[in-house]
Parts: C-alpha cells; structure tokens; sequence
C-alpha cells in the first residue's frame, strides 16, 4: 500500500484526506466538549494542559495519510505523558478528577488503523502493543479502562487485519477464477484446433481417393471407347465418385464453418461402420486390380476400429494410385477377437508415376492417419520394403469403449 516514494497510496486520495479532516474536527470537538467538564490542571504545564495534549493528536490526524509514523509518535508521546502525569504527578497534564478516566488520546482508534495499514509490521506492532499497553494498565486493571484500552488500540487492528486478509482472499480468489476462465478459453481454443486440423486430415483422405478414382476411371474411357456400355459405366463410375467426394466435402465444410461446437454433431453424417474392404473393391472396378485377403469376421470390431481400419486402406490405396500405377497391390485384413491386423502392400511402380496426381498430395496423409491409429491404442507402420515396393501395417484393438464419440 506505499507508493514509490514510500508514502501511504491510499485508494481515496482526496476523498480520504477530507474524511481524515472530518475525523480531526469531530474528535477536536469531543475532546473540547469533555475537557471543558472537567476540572482544570493544576501543574506549572497550565489549566488547559490536558486539552493541548489532546487536540494536538487530533490535529495530527490531518496529516496522518502522509506521516503515519509521525503522528503514531506524537499519540505515543502524549499517552505517555498523561500516564506519567495520572500516576507520578496528578494534575500536571491531567485533572486530578478528570471527565474520562482513559490515559489513551481519544483519536488513538484511527491512528491504530493506519498504522496497521501503512507502516510495516515490525514497527507497527510494536508502537500499537506500547499503546494498548499503557491504556489497559495491567498493573492496576480496572473494568471502566482495560476494556476501552484494548477496543481502543487492539480492537481497530485486528479488525482492519481481518478486513485486509478477506479482501485478499478475495482478490486472490477472483484471479484464480480469471486465470481458470482464460485457460478454459485456451483449451477451447485448442480443442478447436485439434477438431479443424483433424477435420482438414479428414477433407484429404476423403478427395484424394475419390479424385484418384474418378482419376483411374477417366484413364480407363481412353482405352474403352469403343465400347459404349463400358463408357458408360466408366462414366457413372466418375460420377458417383465425384458425388459422394461432394457430398463428403460439403459435409467437412459445414462442420469447419459452424460458429458452434453443438452443430458439428449434426452436419455431419458419418457412416456407422463402414466396411475396410469398399476402398479395395472400387479400386478393382476403377481399373487398378487389388488382392483382397480378409480373414475372420469384420462384425467383431467397433465402430471406431471400423472406420480407422478403413482409412488405412484408403490411404494406402490412394497412396498406390498416386506414386505407384500398374504395381501389384495386395490388402490383408484379419479380423480377430484380440485385435485386428491390416496392411496395403504394393510392389515396385513398372513405370512412373503421373506427375499431376503424384504432386496434389498435402503431406497430411501418414501423419493424420497415425494419429488417429494411436488415438485408438494401436501402432502404424509405413515404409519402403525389400521389393521395392512400399507398405502401411497397423495394429489395431478390436475394440475401443468411445468408439462412438471418436472418428
């Protein structure tokens, strides 16, 4: 509560210094109207010694935001004086039968406060104790002074203590809640982040094998065109790959444009378990032949796997038609009741690849597709191998219990 020079930094300002001079005139005025009933000193400090004592405290108080430990010496000085005077001399500062029996300066209250607020404890504490000290006078207790004494120095200081170390509390209480808020708005963020990334994994894995597809199938039309039925399935074939890649991005690009996080659920609408051996039978019907080698029961594995075992033969395949045209292709799945193995192998290209499909690739593929293999609790394998072809394993869980909350 001290500003850079040391001084008291007190929230009112102007509003206080005036509040302190109400407080100097309306002690003055108590202290006036008590001393005036008493009896007059009788000491060579004159009649009227007692009143000086006093309202030089209460004219103190004016000063007291600025030289708190100046005016807490002149309350300590005067408190002395009139316990010196009540016990070794009577009547030289105080009357010999005085209106008040209380050795403390009236104004000792709003002195004990700033105190405890302004000046550090080590002095603080101290100077209040000597007060309370000489006003109770524990050597001679006396019901009509001890009690005052205290409520006079040591009551005002723990109240303002009180006061101080709640308002704390509170403060420090309001900062916690701020800080939680802004890291729940970062971990929103974040959340929404992750969702948009995945999603934009999401957007690529689906156009890039549909486009591939209507890709292999517009190839086969310059080989069939002279069979008008077989065009005309090859012709169908682009179409329905490029509705349902359509359909598949208007799904993507709803979800990344909601404002909010409750719509995503709705607009898009995800097969429930699709089947991993679909990518490899379109392959084969768009002119890239594929051996499928499929092993246990596909019913056993949740959704989630079902859909993750799907994307890797996706990938895969997608992967082959971009950077391996003419090579042998061979998928495995093997579905088991402790987990599911499933990898794309293919060997080495018989010649190079097109160098338009081969390059609309983002680099998101592998990266997204193994982090949605270890989302799962599986592993992922993806590289070159002695033939010179290239292959992407994985093992996976059978079962996973958010299988329906994750993609």
């Amino acid at each position: 509560m001290l500003d850079a020079t040391g001084r008291p930094d007190w929230p009112g300002g102007r509003r206080h210094r005036l509040t302190l001079i109400i407080l100097a005139v309306a002690f003055a005025a108590l202290d006036l109207a008590i001393c005036l009933n008493s009896p007059p000193t009788t000491g060579w400090a004159g009649p009227r010694a007692d009143l000086v004592l006093q309202l030089s405290v209460d004219i103190s108080l004016v000063f007291l935001a600025r030289y708190p430990r100046t005016v807490g010496a002149i309350t300590l000085v005067v408190a002395v004086l009139t316990l010196v005077s009540d016990v070794f001399a009577p009547g030289l500062f105080v009357p010999v039968e005085p209106a008040s029996p209380l050795t403390l300066p009236r104004a000792t209250p709003v002195v004990a406060i700033h105190l405890v607020l302004v000046v550090p404890p080590r002095l603080s504490f101290p100077l209040i104790g000597v007060l309370a000290l000489i006003g109770s006078r524990p050597w001679e207790p006396n019901w009509a002074v001890t009690p005052f004494a205290v409520l006079s120095t040591a009551g005002p200081a723990v109240f303002v203590l009180y006061l101080e170390a709640r308002k704390q509390l509170v403060r420090s209480l309001r900062d916690r809640a701020e800080r939680a808020e802004r890291e729940q708005h970062l971990m929103a963020e974040r959340a929404r982040f992750e969702e948009r990334r995945r999603l934009a994994a999401e957007m690529h894995d689906v156009l890039t094998h549909g486009l591939s597809l209507m890709v292999l199938h517009a190839g086969t039309l310059g080989v069939i065109a002279a069979d008008p039925g077989a065009v005309r399935r090859a012709a169908a074939d682009i179409r329905a790959a490029g509705t349902a890649a359509l359909d598949e991005l208007r799904d993507l690009v709803g979800v990344l444009s909601s404002e909010s996080d409750e719509r995503a659920p709705a607009v898009r609408q995800e097969p429930a378990v699709p089947d991993p051996a679909a990518p490899a039978e379109e392959s084969t019907a768009a002119g890239m032949p594929v051996e499928l080698d499929v092993d246990g029961e596909r019913s056993l594995m949740s959704p989630t796997i079902a859909r993750t075992v799907h994307r890797i033969v996706q990938e895969g395949l997608t992967n082959t038609r971009k950077h391996a045209p003419g090579a042998r292709v061979r998928v495995r799945l093997s579905y088991r009741t402790d987990g599911v193995t499933v990898s794309v192998h293919n060997s080495a290209a018989p010649r190079p690849p097109d160098e338009v499909l081969a390059g609309s690739g983002s680099g998101l593929g592998l990266s997204s597709l193994g982090h949605r293999v270890d989302l799962v609790g599986g592993t992922l394998r993806a590289g070159p191998t002695d033939d010179g072809g290239f292959e992407v394993a994985a093992e996976l869980p059978t079962y996973v219990p958010t299988s329906e909350k994750a993609h």
